[in-house]
Order: C-alpha cells, then sequence, then structure tokens
C-alpha cells in the first residue's frame, strides 16, 4: 500500500491508480479546484504526504502548479507521453499499470504494509454517519471539520483509516456536529456536547 495519497484528476485516473495499488486518492474534478479540495489534500499532506499524478498535458501542468502553490512540499509522479507504457492518446487513465508504479516509485513513493482497520462501518453506522437519514449531510459536515473532504460512507471509512485519524479526534468533530445526540461507539456512552 502506498502512504501517500495520490491526487489525480478524475475518476478513470483512479481507476488506472488502483490497477497499479493500493492508495488513497483524491480527485481534483479538473482545472476547477474548489476550496474545499485544496483543504483535502492540505489535510492529506499534513497526515501521510501527497503524490500529485496528473496528465502529461497542459491542463495536467496548470492543476499540478495551482496545488504545489496552495500546498507545498508535494510529491510530483510524471508519466511521460514518450514512455512505452502509455498507449494513445495520453492521460493518466491509459497508462498501464507498471508505468504508474515506475512513476510512483521515480516521487519517492511511500510503500508499507496495509494499516489494520481501526474503524468499521458498525462505528459510522453507530454516529449517525453511515446508513441513516442524516448520514451524508453528517459525514459532510465532520469530513470538512477533519479536512478529509466530502465522500459516501464506503470512502469515508477509507479515509478515517487510512489518513490515521485518531479517536479522540474523531470524537472531538463528532461533538461539534450540530446533533445534539452522539454516540460513542467505543464506550456505548452519551457524547455531551
Amino acid at each position: 500500500m502506498i502512504k501517500e495519497v495520490i491526487v489525480v484528476e478524475g475518476k478513470d485516473d483512479v481507476a488506472a491508480v488502483k490497477r497499479a495499488c493500493q492508495a488513497q486518492t483524491i480527485i481534483t474534478r479538473g482545472m476547477g479546484i474548489s476550496r474545499e479540495i485544496i483543504e483535502s489534500i492540505r489535510q492529506a499532506q499534513l497526515r501521510c504526504g501527497v503524490i500529485i499524478l496528473t496528465d502529461p498535458d497542459g491542463p495536467g501542468e496548470k492543476i499540478r502548479t495551482r496545488i504545489q502553490q496552495a500546498v507545498p512540499d508535494c510529491k510530483h509522479a510524471y508519466i511521460y507521453r514518450d514512455r512505452k507504457g502509455l498507449r494513445s492518446p495520453v492521460g493518466v487513465e491509459y497508462a498501464r499499470p507498471e508505468t504508474i508504479m515506475a512513476a510512483l516509485g521515480s516521487a519517492k513513493a511511500t510503500v508499507q504494509e496495509e494499516q489494520r482497520a481501526y474503524y468499521s462501518m458498525l462505528d459510522l453506522i453507530d454516529w449517525g454517519l453511515a446508513g441513516g437519514e442524516q448520514a451524508q449531510a453528517r459525514r459532510d459536515r465532520l469530513g470538512k471539520l477533519l479536512g478529509m473532504g466530502q465522500t459516501n460512507a464506503k470512502q469515508f471509512l477509507k479515509r478515517l483509516n487510512g489518513y490515521g485519524i485518531a479517536y479522540e479526534e474523531l470524537l472531538e468533530g463528532l461533538r461539534q456536529l450540530e446533533s445534539p445526540e452522539i454516540q460513542d461507539a467505543r464506550k456505548g456512552n452519551q457524547v455531551e456536547q
């Protein structure tokens, strides 16, 4: 598993990265990078590091530059137009897994054993972050508080475990949510606000 979070442009790029390795990803959604996405990248850089992997074209370089200006010290992985592993047309989504791994290796990606999952989907359900009517809104607010962005429940769980969010930090975030009753699933007590 790659320790750093890999920043890519779109969903097809995520699929290409997942074919190559296990890693957390953040999608920029092209050139219109929101402040929230920049903040998610900043938090990921603080927690576990970031590798930027964008397309080897003009828009990809502009995205890379914008992120680097907002979040210094990111690592950079490059897929070159002339690499044999890059199919035509050009882009991360078309790169072969071995080409992506070579690019990540050149960026000095940190390979680590897969971490034990500290949190489970049952925890998210107990905390009202999955399976309920207000779960999406609660995840969105908590994701903003923890700098993890807006995601579905499955991705939220991966980020909680992958970013190494401490239990105390998570509980503090849960306390800050607007809901008056927040279950402390680990202790079975009501957490007072």
